[in-house]
């Protein structure tokens, strides 16, 4: 797949902060990442434009967080898109770019014509930070509602967190003259500054099957706050999402002027995936020689391929388990 001409803002997460209105929030486009990501597999279009929308949230939210190490994004559900998993993994060092890798799994038969939300059936939207070794990871849930995979992420920080969100996303395919198809991906996401909740003091849940919405988290001066910042975010267009004529500090400049919006350093985002044969060795290295004979193929391999980069291993399995008579690099 040829992508068009790269422009400075794509693969990049903008923060900003609208000081007018105690606001949070991110600009992402995403480009050659969705290309890296999408490329290794062959998904049909429904499924792609779930991915697409996935590593948009992930690339968002994953910018959000003091990272040591990984955010997972999860999408489990009996419809027929059973599974969308994405993975960002932080800066190691400043000025390096963060990582985003995804993957689904779908029963082809099983889709439909209906909207990408469609495929997705009765579940829950997960998010996982794991901030590495010596740290407890944590997961929050929350139902599958709200017709589109950004929905249930408002809906996961308004329930699990209890932080007014919001995103306003736009992905698709682009068609340029000389250029084949490719994916492009751009979104805002908005935030209110964490505060003590007023739904502590016994207000009612007004979102979708019982849960929390962010109207339920803000009042008086915040609640007129975010009202009017979501309605000027009601205003952008498609185009004005994606790009790649306006950029994303024009955009902020054009919805939100008057909230005297603030930018700061943008985050390059990458395609990339950790897998590795020494990680398929340490995952296999709770099982004894028995188990690993019976992964074992004909011709006396073991082999494993990777979801998110299709990378595919191809071992020695007298290198693996916690029996392993020889040592990985007599594998080589």
């Amino acid at each position: 797949m040829t992508v068009g001409n790269k422009l400075a803002w794509d693969d990049t997460v903008l923060p900003f902060q609208l000081d007018n209105s105690d606001i949070r929030g991110r600009v992402a486009r995403l480009d050659g990442v969705l290309d890296g990501v999408l490329r290794q597999h062959d998904y049909p279009p429904i499924v792609e434009a779930l991915v697409a929308e996935m590593a948009l949230l992930t690339a968002l939210i994953g910018q959000t967080i003091k990272l040591r190490w990984k955010l997972s994004l999860q999408v489990q559900s009996d419809g027929p898109v059973r599974m969308i998993a994405t993975d960002y993994y932080g800066p190691t060092e400043d000025g390096q770019p963060a990582r985003i890798r995804a993957y689904a799994s779908y029963d082809v038969d099983r889709l439909t014509n209906g909207a990408p939300f469609d495929q997705v059936g009765k579940g829950y939207f997960a998010i996982m930070i794991d901030q590495g070794k010596g740290m407890a990871p944590y997961q929050g849930l929350t139902p599958l509602v709200g017709g589109s995979l950004a929905a249930c992420a408002e809906a996961y920080f308004a329930q699990s967190e209890q932080l007014p969100t919001r995103f306003a996303l736009s992905f698709g395919k682009s068609r340029e003259p000389g250029v084949g198809e490719y994916w492009r991906a751009g979104g805002v996401m908005l935030q209110h500054m964490p505060k003590a909740s007023p739904f502590a003091k016994g207000n009612e849940a007004t979102g979708e099957s019982g849960l929390l919405h962010a109207r339920d988290l803000v009042d008086g001066d915040d609640s007129e706050n975010w009202n009017r910042v979501n309605i000027l975010l009601n205003s952008v267009e498609e185009l004005e999402l994606i790009g790649p004529m306006v950029s994303p500090t024009d955009l902020l400049v054009r919805l939100f002027h008057e909230e005297a919006p603030r930018v700061f350093d943008a985050q390059p985002v990458r395609f990339g995936c950790t897998c590795s044969a020494d990680r398929v060795r340490q995952t296999m290295s709770i099982y004894s020689q028995k188990d690993i004979s019976k992964m074992t193929n004909d011709v006396g391999r073991v082999t494993a391929d990777c979801q998110f980069c299709g990378a595919h291993y191809d071992l020695d399995p007298a290198t693996l388990g916690f029996e392993a008579t020889k040592a990985a690099d007599d594998d080589e």
